[in-house]
């Protein structure tokens, strides 16, 4: 990944450090990718590292294919979309972040897997 999608990856979690926060009932009206396991460590992050009660899951299937699944939730709309990541936002201003490959904040190497990120971008 170059240090320019690197740098913008970042700067998509620092502003939802900024905006957002997520409540368990919030989550329910966006759709966890079928088969996606949460990530307690990266949901972590978000909450103790980016002040953000958001949610984290992960797969193993192709961005692409994610990507493809989030296109045809009829309430989301694409805010960002290459290669290596992707952003969608719904009415209620909730998005879903989408990256392969992602650094892992806590080991700092790059990881394979897809991470989907669920948070609310209402101002708090």
């Amino acid at each position: 990944m170059s240090n320019k999608k690197i740098a913008v990856l970042i700067l998509c979690l620092f502003f939802l450090a900024i905006v957002g926060t997520v409540c368990a009932d919030d989550k329910n009206s966006v759709p966890v990718y079928p088969g996606a396991k949460p990530d307690a460590e990266t949901a972590k992050f978000l909450k103790d590292g980016l002040k953000l009660d958001g949610a984290a899951y992960l797969t193993n299937d192709s961005i692409a294919k994610v990507i493809a699944y989030y296109k045809g939730q009829k309430d989301l709309k694409v805010l960002f979309e290459d290669k290596e990541g992707a952003k969608f936002e719904n009415s209620k201003k909730l998005s879903v972040t989408i990256q392969n490959p992602w650094r892992d904040m806590k080991t700092g190497k790059m990881r394979s897997d897809t991470l989907i990120s669920i948070v609310n971008e209402k101002k708090r």
